[in-house]
């Protein structure tokens, strides 16, 4: 079953998009590494001086491979808009049969 990785960083939210649009390139190369490391769903979100990374992985292992491979790319991203990050979390879906929608 997969995993849910959740990753807050401090940092402003609008200054990483527009560092996103202002480097074009970056965003579609990460993402292909990450798909190439079995990424199934990913999402940045925002919120008054923090940034949330939500990706689906298959398991931990995979998303901590392509943490090893993509770091390189990934850092310097953040780096240049001053965001720090706190160690990615991951989370396991609960049997609780409730589920709405994401194809529940």
């Amino acid at each position: 079953m997969s995993v849910i990785m959740l990753q807050w960083a401090k940092g402003d939210p609008r200054r990483f998009e527009e560092y996103v649009a202002q480097n074009p390139e970056g965003i579609p190369e990460i993402v292909a590494i990450a798909k190439e490391h079995g990424l199934i769903a990913h999402r940045f979100y925002g919120s008054e001086g923090q940034i949330l990374i939500a990706d689906e992985w298959p398991d931990e292992e995979s998303f901590v491979r392509f943490a090893e491979a993509a770091g390189s790319r990934i850092e310097p991203m953040f780096v240049a808009v001053g965001a720090t990050f706190e160690p990615p979390t991951f989370w396991r879906k609960l049997e609780t049969h409730d589920e709405v929608g994401w194809g529940a």
